[in-house]
């Protein structure tokens, strides 16, 4: 019988002991290799992911206005140049918009009581800046200003160029082939208040908000979005007084004969909508959108009414507010349309926060912070109803009633937030004589203006 030789035990140890160690460096390396291979991964997904956010967080400065739809900025919108250079605090930023809304609403109470001015106020200059601009282009070859939208004013007010008091950006007429003053007796210059001619042009004295502006009425094409209006008279501003006027320029919205609506009546039938985006809103998504096409078609309405003493503004038959389930109950005379004396309630777009006479806003604000409880009630500059507490489950909600129509609102259009969270107030203050319905409580609404049927219509909408 054949024997095998013995097995050399020490030698087959040390290749077993070989080939572990090679197994378990190249299981090391193998491991290390997808490590690298995953971190590479996971950062390029940091930066996919960063970029994305970067893209996303950064404003559509660049979006185009088309057909009849323009964009709508808000002033203090990253896309805006009138943004504060330095930034406020958020009890600044509120201080400085109801200083704003003080001198609007002297201003659109001179208007309802006919008055030709309105009385400049003392100590510091009060700067009223306007809420929402769009881009408009003017003359041949078109100039482009960001002109502030103003559903309370017929008129654009253009600055030009010589303008004493104005901004640095002006319409320059002698570059427009299709600039022309107009003459004394041009019919235009009849249709307007507070003109003279003390030579062959017609020039006008008026106001705006805190401001007087001499100017002289002349006409140039006016384009939005891409449809342009020939011919289309305004105001070629000559010099300002006063800190109320938008940098550059007004696009009146008003229904006036010089209006921009009456003067396009060919090209949109004096209609038109906006919905205005959230001030807090960094992208620039509001929109103005002129003539019938667009509309929504499931909206409801609510008459326009027309104060004599001043046709140009909105006015709306408010009939009642109601906070929580509970009509709150406001005498009628607080609410009721007055053509006598111009009592009433106005839609408006430059006003920033809601304004409701003394009876009417009383009886909103009690039952409001009833319905809040126990919470302490503290002040802030003109809004006498915040908390610095925490506030949620107990907000009520508010809805504005209008015949045949409700708007209820979201509690971003009645309620201001400080930006660490720690203040809340309710975004509504008393008026002497007007009930105006401010662009807060319109922002993420479409609100259409429907001249020819003379109604109102709003409907929900996000813009923001």
């Amino acid at each position: 019988m054949e024997v095998s030789p013995p097995l050399d035990m020490s030698a087959d140890h040390s290749s077993i002991k070989k080939w572990n160690t090679v197994s378990y460096l190249t299981h090391k390396l193998h491991l290390q290799t997808n490590t690298l291979i995953m971190e590479a991964l996971h950062l390029t997904l940091l930066f996919l992911v960063s970029l994305t956010l970067v893209h996303s967080l950064s404003p559509n400065c660049d979006s185009t206005s088309y057909g009849s739809t323009l964009r709508v900025y808000h002033v203090s919108s990253p896309c805006s140049p009138f943004r504060p250079k330095t930034a406020l605090s958020w009890e600044e930023s509120v201080l400085q918009m109801q200083a704003d809304d003080r001198t609007r609403l002297v201003y659109l109470t001179s208007l309802v009581a006919g008055r030709s001015f309105v009385p400049v106020g003392s100590g510091r200059q009060i700067i009223q800046s306007p809420t929402y601009i769009v881009k408009a282009s003017i003359g041949t070859p078109a100039q482009s200003l960001l002109m502030a939208l103003d559903t309370s004013t017929d008129m654009a007010l253009v600055p030009s160029v010589g303008c004493v008091g104005c901004s640095s950006l002006m319409f320059n007429s002698a570059k427009s082939t299709s600039f022309s003053s107009l003459a004394c007796g041009a019919d235009q210059c009849k249709q307007v208040q507070s003109t003279s001619c003390l030579g062959t042009t017609c020039s006008l004295n008026m106001t705006y908000g805190a401001s007087t502006i001499a100017a002289n009425l002349a006409q140039d094409n006016l384009t939005l979005a891409t449809d342009s209006v020939v011919g289309y008279s305004f105001s070629s501003v000559q010099k300002v007084v006063g800190g109320s006027f938008p940098p550059q320029g007004v696009l009146g919205l008003g229904r006036g004969p010089l209006s921009f609506v009456t003067q396009s009546k060919s090209l949109y039938t004096s209609t038109f909508s906006y919905c205005l985006p959230s001030f807090k809103s960094s992208n620039f998504s509001g929109t103005l959108r002129l003539g019938l096409n667009g509309q929504p078609k499931n909206i409801k309405f609510t008459p326009l009414l027309v104060n004599p003493r001043r046709t140009s503004l909105y006015y709306v038959n408010l009939i009642g507010i109601r906070v929580g389930s509970k009509v709150v109950n406001i005498p009628p005379s607080a609410l009721a349309f007055n053509p006598n004396t111009g009592g009433g309630t106005i839609i408006d777009s430059g006003t920033v926060f809601t304004r409701l006479v003394d009876a009417a806003y009383t009886a909103v604000r009690d039952e409001f912070r009833r319905r809040m409880g126990k919470a302490v009630v503290t002040s802030l500059g003109g809004f006498d109803t915040c908390y610095t507490v925490p506030i949620g489950k107990q907000v009520p909600t508010m809805t504005f009633m209008f015949a045949g129509l409700n708007m209820s609102l979201p509690q971003d259009n009645f309620l201001i937030h400080s930006s660490s969270g720690s203040t809340t107030c309710l975004a509504m203050s008393a008026s002497p004589a007007l009930n105006v319905i401010a662009n807060m409580q319109q922002q993420n609404h479409r609100v259409l203006f429907d001249i020819p049927n003379s109604r109102l219509g709003i409907s929900r909408e996000i813009c923001s």
